[in-house]
């Protein structure tokens, strides 16, 4: 292998390219990756610092921030994605063409980070849609955004025409678009199935990366943990996704204003 990539190296120095039909698409998909410009919490502003003059991502082809999904393949999930966002965001990623990419960027996109016992927030968006590259930190710098996306452009080196997830045999999920979910009764349901519950621990596993399939990995966090709902119960009823009436009895037990567990509207 080194003695071919020396020969190469002569031949480019003589004037002589050779290349493959793999190298030359990736090189043309890698070299400009158009990134979708929303944002959905404090990540987004080093997001934005991400693509200023200082770090001229301009040299990486992916400087064009498109206002369209329908003209985007990179989709940046920067910051803490709450159950009444998740819908849009997985809405949005269907509406993206193939070939298309997810990075998870901080902790709250990708765990849940501080917030991730709270009642509104997703554990990770990687529930929902697959995942190509996340960024650890709270938040994370410019430069880790910037090495997430090299990271990104080394998978897609990797890949072959023929085995590629939206060329190549065998199931390919991301043929039909990612379940949207909805707001139920007890939190966000897929097809009328409790999925991931407000104040509960998620009923579905994450997917896999595309890597790796873009599959249901089948695997629950803390399965040791009986499922329940701490904060929503049968005395709660949901008038719409904004308003609900009743008040929980965990919710009552903490609250100092209140004397007692009725019937008002909360």
């Amino acid at each position: 292998m080194t003695n071919e990539h020396e020969l190469q190296l002569d031949l480019e120095r003589q004037g002589i390219f050779l290349s493959t039909v793999n190298r030359f698409y990736n090189w043309g998909r890698r070299s400009s990756i158009w990134p979708m410009a929303f944002g959905l919490a404090c990540c987004a502003i080093e997001m934005m610092a991400f693509g200023l003059s200082r770090y001229d991502v301009a040299r990486f082809g992916a400087e064009l921030f498109r206002a369209s999904p329908r003209q985007a393949d990179l989709m940046i999930v920067a910051g803490t994605v709450t159950k009444k966002m998740a819908p849009q965001v997985v809405r949005l990623y269907n509406q993206m063409a193939e070939p298309r990419y997810v990075i998870s960027m901080g902790a709250c996109a990708t765990s849940g980070g501080p917030f991730r016992d709270g009642y509104n927030v997703l554990r990770g968006i990687d529930l929902l849609v697959p995942v190509d590259v996340y960024v650890p930190g709270c938040p994370p710098r410019p430069e880790a955004l910037l090495h997430a996306l090299i990271t990104l452009q080394d998978q897609i080196d990797r890949q072959k025409l023929g085995r590629v997830r939206w060329y190549g045999e065998g199931v390919k999920p991301q043929t039909t678009d990612f379940p949207v979910p909805t707001f139920g009764a007890q939190g966000l349901e897929i097809d009328g199935r409790l999925v991931d519950p407000v104040g509960g621990l998620p009923l579905v596993s994450a997917y896999t990366s595309p890597e790796f399939g873009e599959m249901k990995s089948g695997r629950l966090e803390h399965p040791e943990i009986v499922r329940h709902f701490p904060i929503m119960d049968p005395t709660v009823e949901l008038e719409h996704p904004l308003k609900a009436r009743g008040v929980a009895p965990e919710i009552a037990a903490d609250d100092l204003k209140r004397g007692e567990v009725g019937n008002a509207e909360a």
